[in-house]
């Protein structure tokens, strides 16, 4: 592959996005017709484009364009002075404030979620010019496919108002058996993930038990972010201890979870009171968790991601990974940091069959026995759909939604509901 000069960056387009949703249910509440997400897109003066993306609620754009304000002039090379300039760009702009995300993902300081877009784009740049795959930047591909996992939910057939939607009721055991069938069949996977926190814990152990019957060859996993109390959680991992490859987020809190920890030999992962460097040591000291589900998105972007796998390898930690609702250069981003992490010990998460809409040319991203290859072209080697981001664009600035409002879209059908966080 050739080389080319990589150069500095010239301007970057910030551009929020709306893509359709089904209504599925989780411990805050129901996903709203559309999630919203922000693709980045970073020029140098050698006419290259890298590509990022993250979330796009309204303060999280207004944080993005100020850093994108900020940025021409920058070496694409100089990671470390990007991370500078988010800093300093969010203390003026913001004092530095820390940042919340669909009701369960509170963090600090919004320096890493607004570094990491703007990270992978300049990654992308990096293999553009060098004629390298992202992986290839991580330190090397240890795995040329990545292992991703079924990701189930209790679901509506449809918005209210809506027509029903592709995979229709999702809310009896039976149901949820069907769905997984259909995801295995479409998609290949070997893990399933269940999202728990809906239904009181009895109806969700039986759904686990009915999965765990119909798929006895794959690896199962529950995710009740958090709506346990710790004696419920206690009982779960009795339950559930010979049946599950790890409990995720039973109840909330490092001390909540490390109190179910010294009660069973159960896995316990998390990516709620894990979710930043500053949760490590406390977590560690307790022994609160044994796997810890990284998110470029919210750890600072992929080379924070891979010091984090690095850290989870020196206290014997498992590793897999988190998603919330993304598009196809989260994927990329995501793909290309797992094939470079030695100790990835368990198959990603991702929400991509829910998915309808897109902005990245297909062919590159593609599902094959649970896994997705690692693209093969310079940078993330996906190219945008510059025709699908504008009809995108359009649908975010028709759609209404600012934020993500899974409680107050769930009250406004249920009046009166609450998050179920602790409930059971």
């Amino acid at each position: 592959m050739s080389v080319r000069e990589a150069g500095r960056v010239s301007r970057v387009v910030v551009t929020p996005v709306a893509f359709r949703d089904p209504p599925l249910l989780n411990v805050v509440g129901v996903h709203q017709p559309y999630v919203l997400r922000t693709i980045v897109q970073v020029h140098t003066d050698e006419g290259l484009v890298g590509l990022g993306e993250t979330y796009a609620d309204q303060a999280h754009v207004e944080r993005l364009e100020a850093v994108a304000a900020a940025l021409p002039g920058a070496d694409v090379f100089d990671l470390h002075a990007l991370r500078r300039i988010v800093g300093e760009t969010l203390g003026a702009a913001t004092g530095g404030a820390g940042a919340s995300f669909g009701g369960m993902l509170e963090v600090s300081s919004a320096v890493d979620t607004v570094v990491s877009p703007f990270e992978v784009a300049l990654l992308d740049l990096q293999g553009r010019a060098t004629g390298r795959p992202v992986s290839d930047l991580l330190g090397g591909a240890v795995r040329d496919r990545v292992p991703f996992s079924a990701y189930l939910f209790y679901k509506w057939a449809g918005h209210p108002g809506h027509e029903e939607d592709a995979w229709g009721e999702g809310r009896t055991p039976e149901q949820l058996v069907e769905q997984a069938r259909r995801m295995i069949s479409e998609y290949g996977f070997t893990a399933v993930k269940l999202k728990g926190g809906v239904y009181e814990p009895r109806h969700e152990f039986e759904t686990v038990e009915a999965l765990a019957a119909a798929f006895p060859e794959h690896a199962l996993r529950i995710d009740p972010n958090g709506a346990w109390t710790v004696e419920t959680s206690i009982k779960a991992a009795d339950r559930l201890s010979g049946l599950l490859e790890y409990l995720e987020d039973p109840t909330p809190g490092i001390p909540g979870m490390a109190e179910v920890s010294r009660h069973t030999d159960l896995p316990l992962a998390t990516n709620m009171c894990v979710i930043s460097f500053e949760h490590l040591k406390p977590a560690v000291a307790a022994d609160a968790v044994q796997v810890v589900l990284s998110d470029h998105h919210l750890w600072g972007g992929l080379r924070r991601s891979a010091l984090l796998g690095g850290i989870c390898e020196t206290f014997g930690m498992g590793l897999s990974m988190h998603s919330n609702s993304h598009l196809g250069v989260s994927l990329a981003a995501m793909t290309h940091l797992a094939a470079a992490t030695p100790n990835l010990t368990y198959a990603c998460d991702t929400h991509y069959p829910w998915k309808t809409e897109e902005v990245v040319k297909p062919g590159a991203l593609e599902f094959s026995g649970g896994s997705v290859a690692v693209p093969k072209g310079p940078g993330l080697g996906v190219e945008l759909d510059e025709d699908a981001l504008a009809a995108l664009h359009e649908q975010y600035l028709t759609c209404g939604q600012r934020a993500r409002e899974d409680t107050a879209y769930m009250a406004s059908i249920v009046p009166g509901f609450t998050p179920n966080t602790s409930r059971w």
